[in-house]
């Protein structure tokens, strides 16, 4: 009988994100969170991403949602340094309460065009998931779908317009491929509304 691919950790870490997240829900939405971690983690998974990877995308928003520098200071002991560097990679901030939008998000990107490969891997497949989440939700309710974002259409554009500028210029493969494509749809249907 072979080794599984993956190991015990693993297990641990849906655990424990499963916990830690119980009982939040996804923006605007009646979505268990726990669904969106699942997602981010077998994009990464599919993608080619290894265990630490994996687990890290199951986090991705542990510390930046639940705790801050307390919550990562836990990842980091029960899963280690590789995990932690990730998680804390792909948090916009862990201040309390959080800096300005534009401001958090000016920074975040600025931040993704110098990160390693495997903080791209796990920021990328969030941002596809996010991404697809968008496109639904502007199918089913149209423009009251940028309600829910602080930075509303225009600002959420722009957004994923720069993250998918530097995932191409620091990545290839099917995961920025998708989230452009996706992109390419969210605007389409954007100028729909509001012509």
């Amino acid at each position: 009988m072979s080794a599984p691919i993956l190991s015990p950790r693993f297990e641990n870490a849906l655990r424990y994100a499963a916990r830690l997240h119980a009982r939040q829900k996804r923006k605007g939405s009646q979505v268990p969170y726990i669904a969106h971690l699942l997602s981010v983690c077998a994009l990464v998974l599919e993608d080619g991403g290894d265990e630490d990877q994996a687990i890290a995308a199951l986090l991705h928003d542990a510390a930046e949602d639940q705790g801050g520098e307390e919550r990562l200071a836990e990842i980091h002991a029960i899963f280690g340094e590789p995990v932690a560097q990730i998680v804390r990679a792909c948090s916009d901030t862990l201040q309390s309460p959080k800096p300005p939008w534009r401001e958090r998000k000016t920074a975040y990107i600025e931040h993704l065009a110098t990160a390693p490969p495997e903080v791209h891997r796990v920021s990328l497949a969030d941002k596809v998931h996010n991404a697809r989440s968008i496109l639904r939700d502007l199918r089913l309710y149209g423009a009251q779908t940028w309600e829910k974002f602080k930075g509303g259409r225009d600002g959420t554009l722009w957004y994923y317009r720069s993250l998918l500028h530097v995932f191409r210029q620091s990545c290839s493969g099917f995961l920025v491929d998708e989230l452009e494509r996706l992109l390419t749809e969210i605007e389409r249907l954007a100028l729909e509304e509001s012509r």
